[in-house]
């Protein structure tokens, strides 16, 4: 093996290792096809990560700190509450409609779920932490009025991301962007209705 390429070992083998999950899932990729794409040896790894389920951990944690921080800059962008969550599934659609960006809770949900409870409590914390943003977002509309006073923030939140995971896996599995655009129709539908 070469030397590391990575200043911060633990963070390369966790950057080379998120390209390799998204395109073919947890399961599909081995520690040594991991190791390689990461330039570091075996004992590395080890050194770092308990175990690929304790490293399958840690790339989703890694993966939803850098996504949440994408989506606190999308929704902060919008002038109002209403605009803020139009940037961020605006932005969702353009995303997963690229061949390379997915999200990783579609890619890895249905796979890990049951096969780990380290893996499903890692998704977990990460769509909670984007949920919590949105039903956020959603009370900011609500007090700058742009939308509708009333509305239960947590349930619109929680269901629209709902709609957009279910959208995403929709598109994949039809290899089609039509469900990403019904998404995005139903959720400018919902938003205007809440006015």
């Amino acid at each position: 093996m070469t030397s590391p390429q990575y200043s911060d070992v633990r963070q390369g083998i966790i950057d080379a290792a998120l390209p390799l999950f998204m395109r073919r899932g947890f399961t599909g990729v081995g520690l040594t096809e991991i190791l390689a794409a990461a330039k570091v040896p075996k004992g590395s790894f080890y050194h770092y990560f308990g175990s690929k389920e304790a490293f399958g951990a840690a790339v989703i944690d890694d993966y939803f700190q850098r996504t949440l921080a994408r989506i606190d800059d999308l929704l902060a962008q919008g002038a109002t509450g209403r605009r803020g969550l139009l940037n961020y599934f605006e932005d969702w659609r353009e995303c997963q409609l690229g061949e390379s960006s997915q999200c990783l809770a579609v890619k890895l949900g249905a796979e890990v779920s049951d096969l780990s409870e380290a893996l499903r409590a890692a998704l977990h914390r990460g769509t909670h932490g984007i949920t919590s943003r949105l039903e956020r977002c959603i009370e900011r509309g609500v007090k700058d009025g742009s939308l509708a006073q009333g509305l239960d923030a947590k349930v619109l939140a929680v269901a629209l991301y709902q709609s957009w995971v279910g959208a995403s896996l929709l598109a994949k599995i039809n290899h089609d962007r039509a469900p990403l655009d019904t998404a995005m129709a139903g959720t400018q539908q919902v938003l205007s209705l809440a006015l």
